[in-house]
């Protein structure tokens, strides 16, 4: 803001010295204040001895901004788009043209400063601000001489994945992604404009990339010059098109687009003190794709916070929110945080694609022998089965496929999430919301009054919650849920820590399935690879197991991005508890005997699981080594 910093002039010494009043004017018009709450100005005019002209110039004066003058200050319509129309309605506001690295912007009160944080924050400039009344700001408006950005975040609740969209008439749909993202066949069109070719690779070094990179590059400079030229510029287009032309828009729509074909789980943008980094989680693993300027962040998270419906006036505190959209015939939801750091808000979007869900248990990874044994364990009418790992494992996409299998109409299933992620069908899905007292405890007690089958209960966090599903499991249901734990036998140790009775956990428990997930060698550029003979000597190889395995490395090409690797595939492990089992528990036997006990029994452990896979040709010795922990 260009307001000086000094002592601000009074009003009435800068009439008085401009010759507009007299200093009998003057002290009438400051014996009349004493007695009402106007402020000098106004009384001033009110009194006929000035015009409101008059006081405007002066209070311009006073804050050492310009005035807007009509005739001489036109508002360039190509820079109307990069404010959104409710932040034009609510601050009382005209953009008017681009000066330097400031966005020149009329203003009826050019001391809020939240007006301003907003708009820097939205446009990624200075903004510089003009005095205008609010008659000149409404006859323009009225005129057709100003249209913002985007549609009003007030009243209507925003459409789906492009918060612009207007509602549709009777029945509103969900946008579909395809409308707004660039199309193969569309990418070659926009290039010229400054748009990114949607159909090239990101991530990898050939010749796409760099066609991609300068695309990047054009749409960075449009972002930074709000009056370049644009497609659908007209103020009498339709706000949709508006916002589509908008860079910035166009940008976070490839960046999304792009993390769904790659087949990202989560998008990562982070703030440094120069640059903004954009990475991309594939297959468990982070890499970054982009690397954007400073000026590049505000938009990029204002436009995120908008999509997600969040305050994006807020910047001190993390902030939640959830994208709905469809593309090319599939549904996804994209979870949003956005945190608090010294260089600015952070975002991760997790994205969620609900037909992953529903792939099958078959397609998880599970080798034949556990298979059968797993298939034995659902399909039985009482008791509770648990998933355990860590964050980012698979736990829910097994519990959610071990529900897919055993859904049928003649059975009730309930769960209970926190949030609910996929929406199964023919499943009843209950959310946690702890605002409004509904916790985990609170909706396993209304469950037993729903007549259920079959129970899921998101996370076991609490001894309440553990003895609730523990009894669920002992009077007629069968109960699912997850733990966290490293493995299958530390997670009868950690009930009985967290306080359960040994003796309802051997009589509750049938069964505990562990698990990791672990990166798919590519079919395409897989070579057979003799990894050190000492290190699969140290994983319990024998000589003839070596020698009758073929092993292989990851390599790279297009197929995989040249990662080498493409998809992920479950590395389980799965307790039984026999007999021999549940009197260890009883009498709380060391998880070291719990667990020498379970593999006497036949557990196939979550080494051995990873190694029959390596020996498989699925996945790389090195790929188990890093998701399952060794000794």
């Amino acid at each position: 803001m260009s307001t000086a910093r000094g002592v601000k002039i009074p009003i009435g010494k800068i009439l008085l010295d401009s010759g507009k009043i007299s200093p009998d004017q003057l002290k009438q018009a400051l014996t009349l204040q004493k007695s009402t709450t106007e402020k000098l100005g106004r009384l001033l005019i009110d009194l006929g001895f000035v015009s409101e002209h008059d006081v405007l110039g002066a209070y311009a004066q006073q804050l050492n901004v310009p005035m807007f003058d009509p005739e001489k200050m036109t508002p360039d319509p190509s820079v109307a788009k990069v404010i959104p129309d409710h932040l034009i309605q609510r601050y009382n506001l005209i953009p008017l043209r681009r000066n330097g690295t400031k966005l020149v912007v009329a203003m009826s009160d050019p001391t809020n400063v939240f007006a301003l944080d907003d708009l820097r924050l939205i446009t990624g400039f200075e903004i510089e601000p003009v005095l205008a009344t609010l008659e000149s700001i409404n006859t323009i408006r009225n005129n057709g001489g100003i249209s913002g950005g985007g549609q009003s975040t007030s009243g209507s609740k925003l459409s789906a994945v492009n918060p612009t969209l207007p509602s549709q008439e009777s029945g509103s749909k969900i946008s579909s992604l395809g409308n707004i993202l660039p199309t193969n066949e569309d990418a070659s069109k926009m290039s010229s404009s400054g748009a990114l070719d949607a159909s090239s690779s990101i991530a990898s070094g050939s010749a796409s990339e760099k066609s991609s990179t300068a695309d990047i590059d054009s749409m960075l400079e449009a972002i930074r010059r709000p009056d370049s030229p644009g497609e659908g510029s007209n103020a009498d287009d339709e706000s949709v098109e508006i916002a589509e032309d908008a860079p910035i828009i166009r940008m976070v729509n490839v960046l999304i687009q792009n993390a769904i074909k790659q087949g990202a789980s989560d998008i990562h943008v982070e703030p440094d003190r120069r640059q903004v980094r954009v990475r991309y989680r594939i297959d468990g693993v982070l890499y970054e794709v982009m690397t954007l300027p400073k000026f590049a962040h505000a938009p990029l998270i204002s436009r995120l916070k908008i999509m997600a419906e969040m305050n994006i006036a807020e910047r001190r505190i993390p902030q939640d929110g959830r994208i709905h959209l469809r593309h090319e015939k599939r549904d996804f939801d994209m979870r949003v945080n956005v945190l608090p750091t010294v260089f600015g808000e952070k975002c991760v979007m997790r994205i969620l694609d609900q037909g992953s869900v529903l792939i099958g248990l078959g397609r998880l990874g599970f080798m034949p022998e556990m298979m059968a044994l797993l298939e034995t364990l659902i399909t039985r009418p009482n008791g509770m089965v648990l998933a355990t790992g860590p964050t980012g494992s698979g736990k829910t996409t097994t519990l959610y496929s071990i529900l897919n299998r055993i859904n049928s109409v003649d059975k009730n299933l309930i769960t209970c999430e926190d949030p609910v992620e996929y929406q199964l069908p023919g499943v009843n899905q209950v959310s946690v919301n702890r605002k409004a007292g509904l916790t985990f405890p609170v909706a396993m007690r209304a469950f037993l009054r729903q007549d259920p089958d079959i129970i899921m209960v998101g996370e076991i966090r609490d001894l309440e919650t553990a003895e609730i599903a523990i009894q669920a499991s002992l009077t007629g249901h069968l109960v699912l849920s997850t733990l966290h734990t490293n493995d299958s036998p530390a997670t009868i140790v950690r009930l009985a820590d967290m306080g359960v009775e040994p003796f309802l956990i051997s009589a509750a428990i049938i069964g505990v399935i562990a698990q990791r997930l672990a990166r798919k060698l590519c079919e395409h550029c897989k070579e057979p690879d003799e990894p050190p003979r000492d290190a699969l000597y140290r994983l319990g190889m024998s000589d003839e197991e070596i020698e009758s395995s073929t092993f292989f490395r990851a390599v790279g090409c297009e197929e995989c991005m040249n990662r080498g690797y493409r998809g992920r595939l479950g590395v389980f492990e799965l307790l039984v508890l026999t007999e021999e089992l549940q009197e260890l528990v009883v009498r709380r036997a060391p998880l070291s005997e719990v667990a020498q006990a379970a593999i006497a029994s036949g557990m196939i452990t979550l080494m051995k699981d990873g190694l029959s896979k390596v020996k498989n040709g699925m996945t790389t010795l090195e790929e188990v080594l890093r998701v399952v922990s060794v000794g």
